[in-house]
């Protein structure tokens, strides 16, 4: 009974542990590039599409967690200068769709698919921050249930402030959607726009 207790202590605790880590990797000021994204992906979105957007996140989350697992478990690797680089690429992608595409039907069903598959890349990325971690932790199993859910409860709080943002402005200030999508994915695009060209990979 008292190692059953000792055993549940320690899985919490590395739970608990890699929930905070991953939570960080979407809060904290050093996720500027996953939030650009989140932000991409959501701007296009009211709270009335509630459902659309609990599927997006559902989208992302189970392209990140496939590639993070992968990775974790050296099924796959790649270079982590490619996988900085393929980040914002990402983003400018999706907010050049947002761009080109505003407010169109097949828009709001092509962002699933942008969510899970540039999900897998985000995912590598992640994957790259803990990877050494989790090799060296025999509750690996945990700290990726961990870990994943932190990411999830990051990604829900900046999906609830873009949407409480899009009230505020479209419904507070009457901007028009369609201004105001343009807008944030035109600021979304040069913002990541710069991060990716800092970030190209040396060929050499």
């Amino acid at each position: 009974m008292v190692g059953s207790i000792k055993f549940l202590r320690i899985r919490m605790s590395s739970f608990w542990f890699y929930f905070t880590e991953g939570w960080k990797h979407i809060i904290s000021q050093d996720a500027l590039d996953h939030q650009l994204f989140i932000i991409a992906l959501a701007v296009i979105y009211t709270f009335r599409d509630w459902k659309r957007v609990l599927i997006l996140v559902t989208a992302f989350t189970i392209g990140h967690s496939l590639t993070l697992a992968l990775s974790v478990f050296n099924v796959i690797r790649v270079a982590s200068s490619w996988v900085e680089f393929l980040i914002p690429v990402t983003i400018v992608l999706t907010a050049l769709w947002n761009v080109l595409r505003q407010h169109k039907p097949r828009q709001i069903n092509a962002n699933y698919f942008l969510a899970l598959f540039f999900g897998l890349i985000h995912g590598l990325g992640f994957a790259n921050t803990i990877r050494m971690m989790l090799a060296s932790d025999e509750s690996v199993g945990t700290g990726l249930l961990g870990f994943n859910l932190g990411l999830e409860a990051g990604q829900v709080i900046v999906v609830l402030v873009v949407l409480l943002l899009t009230k505020l402005v479209t419904g507070g200030l009457k901007i028009p959607q369609r201004i105001y999508i343009f807008a944030v994915s035109a600021l979304v695009f040069i913002l990541s726009l710069k991060m990716a060209l800092e970030r190209v990979p040396s060929l050499s």
